[in-house]
């Protein structure tokens, strides 16, 4: 083999070396004419992610539960994706549809309203506990949604010398509750691996359909059952 033959199969061999050096971006085109590069990967801990990349910067967006599709969220930015078509909420109460590829979805009138946004509902409220003991530096919270026995979210933050009361806020379909949209939040602090504070029961997030802030006071470890 010559040298130019021999040129031309390593630089054969380059390009789809080249072309796995960063995660594929896909280009969405959406409904007012601007464009969307999104790449989709998984986090350090294997969570599915979504990057959209922007002029000069990227919102990575992690994944949350819904109904059909898929949702990524973060803050009050969101990303709906279903097949070729995905909704981008910018969280300043913009909202675009897009599809893959480089035409805009061609929408009818009576979807000028964001019905496909609708189903997903935020579930916040507070932690805290009545003893006066702080939580040591390595301890995490966790938060479980329910609907019946179905896990609607999880939930893990690490509070690095956070105190209580603790915020938390979690994105969830309501498709995923049925028809009578149930819903309830229970709550665990741990550090090391050992259980320190837990609900004794789930608290009701939802009141005549809509969600409600859920203020949850957990028990000492000895006093509730370890799941």
């Amino acid at each position: 083999m010559n040298l130019r033959s021999l040129s031309a199969l390593l630089l054969a061999l380059l390009v789809p070396l080249c072309a796995f050096a960063e995660d594929e971006r896909v280009a969405y085109t959406c409904d007012n004419n601007s464009r969307i590069d999104i790449s989709f990967s998984a986090d350090l801990s294997g969570r599915p992610q979504a990057a959209l990349h922007f002029a000069d910067q990227a919102v990575v967006l992690p994944q949350v539960p819904a109904a059909s599709g898929a949702l990524y969220r973060s803050g009050d930015i969101r990303l709906a994706t279903k097949g070729d078509d995905a909704i981008f909420e910018d969280g300043k109460g913009n909202l675009r549809r897009c599809s893959r590829g480089n035409t805009a979805p061609v929408m009818p009138q009576a979807a000028a309203r964001p019905a496909a946004a609708s189903s997903f509902i935020d579930i916040t409220g507070t932690v805290s506990y009545l003893a006066r003991i702080a939580l040591p530096p390595n301890a995490i919270l966790k938060i479980r949604i329910q609907s019946g026995q179905r896990t609607l979210a999880d939930q893990r933050y690490e509070l690095n010398g956070a105190q209580v009361p603790i915020p938390f806020s979690a994105t969830v379909d309501r498709d995923l509750m049925g028809k009578k949209a149930r819903a309830t939040v229970s709550a665990r602090i741990e550090a090391g691996g050992k259980l320190l504070f837990a609900s004794a029961k789930p608290a009701p997030a939802i009141q005549n359909g809509q969600p409600v802030p859920v203020d949850i006071v957990l028990k000492p470890a000895p006093r509730v059952t370890a799941r």
